[in-house]
């Protein structure tokens, strides 16, 4: 329910990148806040061995989620909407891979 804030990277506003750099801050892990340098440093991850925590990519690289398994991810959408779990097949049209932190 947290508002998309195009740079956001805090619980008062996220973009997609922003989303996955905060949760792993959490934890102690470094994740750029950009989908183009977090695609190329970490290691691909195969669509059937997605994992929880795995980050899911699409439109080319222009949004990103964090898969939470059981086929869903959550994801900072776009303007004037919110962060919100949803199913990874509602996007497999435009799926482009996945990489693991």
């Amino acid at each position: 329910g947290v508002p998309y804030v195009w740079g956001g990277e805090s619980p008062s506003g996220f973009d997609c990148s922003g989303l996955a750099t905060y949760a792993y801050r959490q934890i102690g892990k470094s994740v750029p806040h950009y989908t183009y340098a977090i695609w190329g440093q970490f290691p691909q991850v195969p669509y059937d061995q997605l994992q929880p925590g795995d980050l899911v990519f699409f439109h080319g690289l222009g949004h990103m989620g964090i898969y939470i398994g059981s086929g869903n991810f959550v994801h900072a959408p776009h303007t004037g909407d919110v962060v919100r779990v949803a199913p990874l097949s509602d996007r497999m049209g435009d799926y482009v891979g996945a990489v693991r932190p």
